[in-house]
């Protein structure tokens, strides 16, 4: 599998997706590494430049698809300009038991919901790294997604529909 051949084909691809030199490269190089990753799925004797220009297109449309959603979680954070925002402390305790949710969780079920959810790989290059089934990847996801949902779950009450916390009465 001769990747660097195709190299300049990527790079003028990739130039013309992002439109920006410094961008492309980097899709680029996150292409490549990806194709190597998953140079078993390659099947011989296929068209090795369509299987790499497909990787940097699902590579390209990933980000966009991530950065539009940083982007609304950036603006969501930011109180949509209504004049009030979360005070930063609750965000700090609801990372710290995520993390501890995540670190109670079974190895197996950790390794998977990291892979997909926080290192973005798809469920294929995701099973494919660990050597197994699709179906089980997908399966040990979905139970990690589960328990970390019932980990960190908050109280109806916690929470209005508005999203501003309630004050509570201490006596």
């Amino acid at each position: 599998m001769d990747v660097a051949r195709h190299r300049q084909a990527l790079r003028r691809y990739a130039l013309s997706l992002t439109r920006n030199p410094d961008h492309a490269e980097d899709l680029v190089q996150d292409s490549v590494v990806r194709a190597l990753a998953g140079a078993r799925t390659w099947r011989e004797g296929g068209d090795l430049r369509r299987w790499l220009m497909t990787i940097l297109h699902n590579a390209h449309a990933s980000r966009r698809r991530r950065e539009k959603i940083e982007l609304a979680v950036r603006e969501a954070m930011d109180g949509g300009g209504s004049g009030w925002c979360l005070p930063p402390q609750l965000a700090r305790v609801d990372l710290g038991e995520t993390m501890a949710a995540l670190a109670s969780l079974p190895p197996d079920q950790r390794l998977v919901l990291t892979l997909v959810a926080i290192d973005g790989l798809s469920y294929r290059e995701a099973a494919n790294g660990l050597g197994i089934p699709v179906g089980t990847l997908m399966s040990r996801l979905a139970r990690a997604r589960d328990a970390l949902r019932r980990a960190t779950e908050h109280t109806a009450g916690d929470v209005p529909d508005d999203g501003r916390p309630r004050l509570r009465l201490v006596r």
